[in-house]
């Protein structure tokens, strides 16, 4: 554990000294101003917003810490993910990360980082980086449909969200739940200043090409569209259109389809034009006001694009109808109640869109293996929020914290009283502030807040807010945390800052004044009848599913669960889970409200400090021992200070512990020896035993250092000496050698010029000068003479498949003999070429261009050579549907065979009909004559075939094409050779471009559902007939035996 070795201020708060919250503002502030950003509390992470890129994250950094333990490195978030997944991985505990903080203090990050650590550590396969993909690109997905940017933050994560991610017994990630919670739906229809919608709008303007945005019928300018704020229609830092493409991109890795993509945004078009149907005044027959559509521009593009009927649609927004068990009455609406229909209408289509959309991706990354899983999830949720006007959406915001900080009190304090109870140590309960009385006030059953409002909500007569806060008043009159202006006037208190329309609740980050306005209507949720089922009948599927209840067959006067129920329920099932797994708490802190870098304002920090109770949390981890850690680990990081433990220990941990601490002479009182760990009571002395390792450090690295200089002079020494030695041997030894050949090779020489001398001398007397080179030449051109006329009556036949050829009489004949079969052949193959028709010469090159792509690479191509090729084996000319198939512009049909093609789903083979022309590949029904596909040669993007003596082969298309995306072909085909030289050649003919042909007994043959691997192999027999069997492995793979 590094606390005193290049550390800023202090890393663990838990050996802060003096234990105040001056004092530990100041140490936030010291680190954050040095750029470390990240503090502990014992287990607890601190991460205080740098508003900015810190070179503390990657690859590198990841390395790091996943071989260190917690305490070995400085604080980091990757420590704490990596003790979570080695808990998770290496003793079976199921895990949580609960990551809290205000709107702006960088929740949305961590858990990014988080992940990101995560999948990296994780085993690497091809299997385990798709799902790790898939995890990691629900990220951008959901930012952009469930963030946008607010005053307190550029990207606010305006929905709660928990993922699960569920592990097999090695670690590795098989994939995950992802749980929504309260979309704040009532963004899409209003922002307040300076604020934006959800990032999805402007993403869609900005970066939607001419197309899409026609075929969606929108203006990229935003201030054509009501629901958007048009002074901010840009966010520093923030690429609307890059991020636009990276959304649709990370889609498509999730496994949404082209069609779903498109159906998506054509829902998130229709809110943007909903916003833009304007209203009017009308009055009927009677004089009861109500409402009509001021422009049907708008309406009429909204029933285009769905398939509706615009007329339904307004009828819909400005009527309602009241349906009870005996009859029906249709209500005319104002303008003020269509508005509010208008409103809530666009608000339910985006936030179901939206759970739309977390489904998909669930059903995209859930696990569907029944074995035993791991789980480790991962909790970014909407912080504590004290608004200036506070309404239903901070209400439920602020009781989910409430709920989570009694979580982590208690699981807390639980987590420190089992620890001393495992280790047998004496341990005073700690009183602690207990915020279930909070809890109990919003959630009881039959007398909470929440409970108070649907029974107001449900009941008949006349209900209103001011009905709602009446109740709220006599029920928790004497409340010790409720207060309101009735509550205060009884007990004679002023306070001007409570409004007659508002209640307080004294949660446990501070007192929070709600306005009861709108409550009622937000609770209930309401959306009229008439709009669910005039959305039930688009043309649109995507959209009509979201309606479900719009189905006449499945109507029901049944009333639906109220917005507070359906939230506390979600609350209680989250909190079960937060239970059954083991916590690690991220406590995000916001250092400013300028996101300004580098500003560090103590009073924010100090309130945000108060509530997520930092100062309690340091004194429950001090109340006992301010540290502790196991044996083997202490002793390894101090037995340097004792000479009887330095520098080895033979003994048990405990007892080299025990010996240690002996020798330093500490207080008896100031350590405890539990089972397995030793546990310090003050950080002071933590700090003695670091101040003693550090300086024994010294007097240690003197003694390496002393030691090692000695070594490196004696090793060099005697380097140098060896050296010495043997470059003086080795040029001795040279010189002697060079002096020796010299000599050798000046005898060599006096005994040539000798022994010439003697024979010269001795046949002079015999021999005329100059007779044995003549007699040398004549002989020679005697013998080259005999040779050439030899050859001339020897002829070999002209036929150009012989290659037979006289030997050469003598050795130095060789090259000439050679060079003459050289020009021979060449002379024999000129003749024969002159004697070949056009049609000659052309079967010819196809036999030459069949042998330059499969000579020794494809099995049957042996069989191939003697055998013409015929182009035609179904007799096309007798055939005159076939030939109408091919068009009047194709040309001549290069080739017509029968084939097979092999079925995507089950491996099953069926019968068509290939015809090759010089532009097209045709396959037809062999029954009916009836064409099938037709593939542009130039969508044919390559070839694969086996080397084996089969006749399968996998047709690639490029994704461009039409054809292209339903997917590659694979075929089987007895003339193979002839039909992939016949498309090679007429390829290159076309488009100038040589067909890549990969021979190879595995490829990857992509479909419109995704890819296949085609494995192909080798059965009994040795292939002599070449029948093929196709069996389905699993959902992505095809083997093929032959």
């Amino acid at each position: 554990m590094t606390l005193l070795e290049r550390s800023v201020g202090v890393e663990d708060l838990v050996l802060l000294e003096p234990l105040e919250e001056k004092s530990l503002l100041q140490n936030l502030q010291l680190r954050y101003q040095n750029k470390e950003i990240y503090t502990y509390i014992g287990n607890v992470l601190i991460s205080v917003n740098p508003y900015q890129q810190l070179p503390i994250y990657g690859p590198e950094f990841i390395a790091t810490y996943r071989d260190y333990t917690f305490y070995e490195q400085k604080p980091h978030i990757y420590a704490l993910a990596n003790m979570a997944y080695q808990s998770l991985r290496d003793l079976d505990r199921d895990q949580c990360l609960l990551i809290t903080g205000e709107s702006g203090a960088g929740k949305t990050e961590a858990s990014k980082l988080v992940m990101s650590y995560v999948a990296a550590v994780c085993e690497k396969g091809e299997q385990v980086n798709s799902v790790k993909e898939q995890l990691l690109q629900s990220n951008p997905v959901l930012e952009a449909f469930g963030n946008a940017k607010t005053i307190r933050n550029n990207n606010s994560s305006r929905f709660g969200k928990y993922m699960d991610v569920e592990f097999d017994f090695k670690g590795s990630p098989l994939g995950g739940v992802i749980t929504n919670y309260l979309l704040e739906k009532s963004r899409v229809v209003k922002q307040l200043e300076g604020e934006r919608n959800f990032h999805i709008f402007y993403q869609l303007l900005a970066g939607a090409d001419a197309q899409l945005m026609k075929a969606l019928k929108l203006e990229p300018d935003v201030s054509s569209y009501a629901y958007l704020n048009p002074k901010v229609s840009r966010v520093d830092g923030m690429d609307d259109a890059s991020n636009f493409k990276a959304v649709q991109n990370a889609m498509a890795v999730i496994g949404f389809s082209e069609e779903e993509i498109r159906r998506v945004l054509e829902v998130t078009a229709l809110v943007l034009k909903l916003g833009n149907v304007k209203l009017r005044d009308e009055f009927q027959a009677s004089g009861v006001s109500a409402s009509g559509i001021l422009d049907g521009k708008a309406l009429q593009e909204i029933g285009e694009m769905v398939g509706l009927n615009s007329n339904d649609i307004e009828k819909a927004l400005c009527s309602r109808t009241m349906e009870t068990a005996k009859e029906k009455v249709v209500t005319a609406l104002n303008v003020i109640q269509a508005h509010y229909a208008r409103d809530a209408l666009a608000k339910n289509i985006y936030s179901r869109l939206f759970n739309w959309i977390v489904n998909r991706i669930n059903d995209s990354i859930k696990v569907n293996t029944k074995e035993e899983k791991k789980v480790m999830g991962v909790l970014d949720i909407y912080g504590f929020e004290i608004l200036e006007d506070n309404s239903f959406e901070q209400f439920v915001i602020n009781y989910c914290n409430e709920k989570l900080q009694q979580v982590f009190i208690e699981m807390t304090l639980k987590e420190e009283q089992e620890e001393y109870k495992r280790e047998g140590i004496p341990w005073t309960k700690v009183d602690y502030f207990d915020n279930g009385i909070i809890c109990n006030l919003i959630e009881h059953n039959q007398r909470g807040i929440l409970a108070m409002l649907d029974e107001e909500c449900l009941r008949p007569g006349v209900v209103s807010d001011s009905t709602f806060l009446a109740k709220l008043n006599q029920l928790f009159s004497k409340h010790s945390h409720y207060e309101s202006k009735v509550t205060q006037n009884a007990q004679r208190q002023y306070d001007h800052t409570m409004g007659l329309s508002c209640f307080r609740i004294c949660h446990y980050a501070g007192k929070v004044t709600y306005s009861v306005t709108s409550f009622i209507d937000k609770n209930n949720d309401l959306l009229f009848r008439d709009l669910s089922q005039v959305m039930w009948k688009a043309q649109h599927p995507l959209l009509r599913s979201l309606f479900p209840e719009g189905d006449p067959k499945q109507a029901s006067l049944k009333r639906p669960p109220t917005a507070g129920t359906q939230f506390k329920n979600s609350v209680s099932i989250l909190m079960k889970n937060l239970y059954a797994k083991n916590p690690n708490y991220i406590r995000c802190i916001k250092p400013n409200e300028q996101q300004q870098r580098g500003l560090f304002s103590s009073e924010l920090v100090a309130v945000q400090a108060r509530y997520l109770g930092l100062l309690e949390n340091v004194r429950v981890r001090r109340a006992g021992y301010a540290f502790r850690q196991g044996y083997g680990p202490f002793l390894e990081r101090y037995r340097l200070l004792s000479k009887s433990t330095w520098p080895h220990w033979n003994g048990g941990d405990r007892e080299g512990v025990e010996k240690l601490l002996g020798e330093l002479s500490l207080s008896p009182e100031e350590m405890t020896y539990g089972k397995t760990k030793i546990f310090i009571r003050s950080p002071k002395t933590l700090f003695f035993l670091e101040e003693q390792r550090r300086l024994r450090l010294q007097q240690l690295a003197t003694l390496i250092q002393k030691i090692y200089r000695g070594w490196r002079c004696r090793t060099h020494y005697q380097q140098m000496r060896k050296s010495q030695i043997l470059i003086s041997s080795w040029f001795r030894g040279n010189m002697q050698k060079k002096r020796y050949g010299k000599m050798k090779a000046s005898a060599l020489l006096i005994q040539a010029f000798v022994r010439g001398w003697k024979a010269r001398k001795d046949y002079r007397k015999y021999f005329r000068s100059g007779a044995a080179l003549t007699l040398a030449n004549f002989i020679y051109k005697s013998i080259a003479q005999k040779f050439l006329l030899g050859l001339k009556n020897n002829l070999p036949p002209h036929n150009v498949l012989d290659k037979t050829w006289p030997a050469a009489p003598y050795k130095y004949f060789n090259t000439a003999n050679r060079e003459l079969r050289k020009l021979f052949h060449q002379w024999k193959c000129k003749k024969f070429r002159d004697r070949l028709s056009p049609k000659q010469v052309e079967s010819l090159r196809e036999k030459v261009c069949a042998s330059e792509l499969f000579k020794d690479k494809k099995a049957s191509y042996p069989q191939s050579v003697p055998v013409p090729f015929q182009g035609d084996y179904i007799g096309l000319q007798r055939n005159p549907k076939l030939q109408k198939l091919k068009g009047g512009e194709e040309g001549p049909v290069l080739l017509a065979d029968t084939v097979k093609k092999v079925n995507r789903g089950n491996g099953k083979t069926s019968s068509r009909i290939l015809l090759l022309t010089k532009r097209h590949v045709i396959l037809t029904d062999t029954k009916k004559s009836q064409t099938k596909t037709v593939i542009g040669l130039d969508s044919v993007a390559g070839v694969s075939v086996t080397s084996l003596r089969d006749g399968l082969f996998g047709l690639h298309l490029t994704e461009l094409s039409s054809v292209g995306s339903k997917g590659d072909f694979l075929l089987i085909s007895e003339h193979v050779v002839e039909l992939l030289t016949k498309m090679y050649q007429a390829i290159l003919e076309t488009t100038q471009k040589q067909l890549p042909i990969t021979v190879t007994e595995k490829f990857s043959v992509k479909f419109k559902d995704g890819s296949v691997s085609v494995k192909v192999i080798q059965g009994p027999g040795d292939g002599e007939k070449g029948k093929l069997n196709c069996k389905k492995k699993g959902s992505q793979g095809l083997e093929v035996t032959v």
